[in-house]
């Protein structure tokens, strides 16, 4: 089976300011706030949900594309990709525009500042879903607007099965829109706060909009993850991390574990297994393409996390 993953690509550049933020703002004075903050601590890391997702089902070993909209400064980003082996297949590039980019700023409470250009990303309905290619499951994930809708009803329209993953890209849609989303959808992704917010605008609870799709992934954090499927809820211990370094790209590893479990027809005690698994590899290092394993490896680790084969 072939997956095609719908979504953001994006340049993350994370700046450290070694004291606290609130050392350096005047409450009686956010009404003209103008501060500067040196950051001597400064990465670039390659982001977005499809280049994260299709990286670490590439891991896996995984048939996958990515597909998105890029700007004129993808040229290190893709260089990368061909490095990994990874398919640019489906990427367009927007003239004039700028890669998706993300700066972020994180102090030693680990507060952040987010500055976020979406760039080439809010023509992701310039790309369309192909048909005909050889597609055999899809994954709509945080990408510009009118892109996600348009890739869901083009999967839905084609006879295509679909993970819908609404991520940061939620608060776009009323629920209205997200029911829809749901209804067209095979399958749906989400972590306990955004399953809350999706409750909230569809005034359907996680067992309701279990009985829509053929399954609904909940991630809990260190609490583990749930799959409400067939009327029950699986409940999906965590994997124990070598170490905790950075959360980000965790739900994007997670994802691909899903995929990679529903590529190969796995149950889902396996596959929620395999995406936990991937979260917690993930976490142990600062970025969120910078892990790497064998299947051996990997192999070797499950069974260790949960006393069973793959």
């Amino acid at each position: 089976m072939t997956a095609l993953v719908c979504g953001s690509f994006a340049y993350d550049t994370i700046m450290v300011f070694p004291e606290r933020f609130r050392d350096h703002i005047l409450p009686d004075k956010v009404h003209m706030l103008n501060v500067a903050f040196l950051v001597p601590d400064m990465r670039r890391e390659f982001g977005g949900c499809a280049g994260n997702i299709a990286y670490n089902l590439n891991l896996l070993g995984g048939d996958g594309y990515a597909m998105g909209t890029v700007g004129e400064d993808f040229g290190a980003y893709a260089n990368w990709m061909d490095q990994q082996g990874i398919s640019r297949k489906y990427l367009k590039q927007v003239p004039g525009t700028y890669t998706a980019q993300a700066y972020i700023t994180t102090d030693t409470e680990d507060n952040q500042i987010t500055a976020f250009h979406p760039g080439a990303m809010n023509s992701a309905h310039l790309n369309e879903i192909p048909v005909g290619d050889g597609i055999s499951l899809g994954l709509v994930s945080p990408d510009g607007r009118d892109g996600m809708i348009q890739h869901a009803e083009q999967f839905a329209a084609a006879g295509i099965p679909f993970m819908f993953d609404p991520g940061q890209g939620l608060p776009m849609f009323n629920g209205e829109a997200l029911r829809r989303f749901i209804d067209q959808a095979t399958w749906v992704a989400v972590n306990d706060y955004e399953s809350s917010l999706i409750q909230d605008r569809t005034g359907w609870s996680e067992a309701e909009i279990g009985k829509h799709v053929d399954a609904l992934i909940v991630t809990r954090g260190a609490k583990g993850s749930d799959i409400f499927t067939d009327g029950k809820t699986i409940h999906i211990p965590t994997a124990t991390p070598e170490a905790i370094e950075d959360p980000t790209g965790c739900g994007d590893a997670y994802r691909a574990g899903l995929l990679y479990g529903l590529m190969k027809e796995m149950d889902w005690e396996t596959t929620g297994r395999i995406a936990s698994l991937m979260g917690a590899i993930k976490i142990a290092h600062k970025g969120t393409q910078n892990h790497a394993f064998t299947r051996e490896d990997f192999s070797a680790r499950f069974r260790d996390a949960f006393d069973r084969e793959i």
